[in-house]
């Protein structure tokens, strides 16, 4: 629905006021391949009013995971897609990424509306119009039903958070980057004191909000990381601890890290009990998505306004959700993507023991900083070299935890 410009322009200046939009001078060089985003169109009755668009990497298999995508305010689908990030990996890796993008009809600013009940409830507004999008892409280009993931920045972020709570039967994870918990506003004005100084709450109660999303379901939580830059004064710091405590009470954790890790560019990672929720809190970085352009394995993404050069979240995001084993050549069998059945005790292989090399060679762990981390559980095994070993246990597909 329209909102009165006089209100809207408020909300722009606390919130959209922050993302400006990218230009095309800021638009990196395309690879030398076919595929290109590309707009959809009738996917769905589209109750909220969005567009979609879909980028198909070559050679995309079938059962490929989705990453669906929700830029920040004054920002579109073109943009977030060229400067994220996310583009490399799902060329590298191959799974489809899927883009909603803001109508100014909707929204003079262009922000998704994440304070307005209307469009954060199940099965109405601009939530229901995202799921359609991932129903289209399911039905016509053949992706996973159950390797579904959700990103987006501050008011995408907020929308991210509402498709994890409204929808956790359909999405596998997600990341909450620059945003705030679910529900922390049913309006815009509340909207401004949500954004900052932020809303306190026990976690009980915002667990509450998240259940109450989708009352009755029993099923499996999404996992989520939650991104955060200490010097973010547009949407305060204390929404990253407000949206752990959320995500934490829905998993049945504790607010207490099982473990600290130090990254690059003044980033410190939190693991919570399984590695349910992260928390990554990048050192002095404003309000943005976090991207680190380079042509390095870990590096990504186009440095440009609310794009800040510190450290790949598209990367560090993708390897939690399992991505880097979903296609491409020769994938290692430990390492390959799709639904397979846990293993039991006594299916082989459960454990595996090699070196801390060959567990990166083969997709079962990745390496950052010199030290080697478990694919999925990210728990430290060690340092990357052929002289350290370390015994893993697969525990889902794509997930593996060090000890057996």
């Amino acid at each position: 629905m329209r909102r009165p410009p006089s209100v809207l322009s408020r909300l722009a200046a606390a919130l959209a006021g922050a993302v400006l939009a990218v230009t095309a001078a800021a638009v990196a060089a395309a690879p030398a391949q076919a595929a290109s985003l590309t707009p959809v169109t009738g996917f769905g009755s589209n109750p909220g009013n969005l567009a979609m668009y879909a980028y198909r990497p070559d050679g995309l298999p079938t059962n490929a995971p989705a990453v669906v995508l929700l830029h920040g305010c004054a920002q579109n689908a073109t943009g977030y897609f060229t400067n994220s990030g996310w583009r490399k990996f799902a060329d590298q890796w191959r799974f489809a990424l899927i883009l909603a993008e803001q109508k100014s009809a909707n929204n003079s600013t262009s922000c998704f509306n994440w304070f307005e009940t209307g469009d954060t409830a199940r099965g109405q507004g601009e939530a229901l119009s995202v799921k359609q999008m991932v129903d289209h892409a399911k039905a016509n280009y053949g992706t996973a039903a159950n390797r579904v993931y959700v990103s987006g920045l501050s008011a995408g972020g907020a929308m991210a958070a509402t498709m994890l709570a409204a929808y956790p039967d359909v999405f596998a994870g997600g990341s909450i980057v620059a945003g705030v918990p679910y529900r922390c506003a049913t309006s815009m004005i509340n909207a401004f004191s949500c954004m900052n100084p932020g809303v306190n709450k026990t976690p009980a109660q915002w667990g509450d909000l998240v259940r109450n999303a989708h009352p009755g379901y029993t099923g499996a939580r999404p996992k989520v990381a939650v991104w955060h830059g200490t010097a973010d004064y547009t949407v305060a710091t204390a929404n990253a601890t407000e949206s752990r405590d959320q995500w934490t009470n829905v998993a049945g954790l504790s607010q207490t890290p099982g473990s600290t890790t130090n990254l690059p560019a003044g980033t410190t990672l939190e693991t919570y009990g399984d590695d349910r929720v992260r928390v990554y809190r990048v050192s002095g970085m404003g309000h943005g998505t976090p991207i680190d352009p380079g042509s390095g394995a870990e590096q990504c993404g186009t440095a440009a306004a609310y794009f800040l050069d510190t450290i790949c979240s598209a990367y560090r995001d993708a390897l939690y959700f399992g991505l880097n084993g979903s296609g491409g050549p020769a994938p290692s069998p430990t390492a390959t993507a799709g639904p397979t059945p846990t293993p039991t005790p006594t299916a082989a292989p459960t454990c595996v023991t090699a070196s801390n090399y060959a567990h990166v060679t083969a997709g079962r762990a990745y390496h950052s900083g010199g030290y080697a981390y478990a694919t999925g559980s990210g728990q430290r095994m060690g340092l990357y070299n052929t002289f350290s070993s370390a015994t893993l246990k697969q525990t889902a597909p794509n997930h593996w935890v060090v000890g057996c």
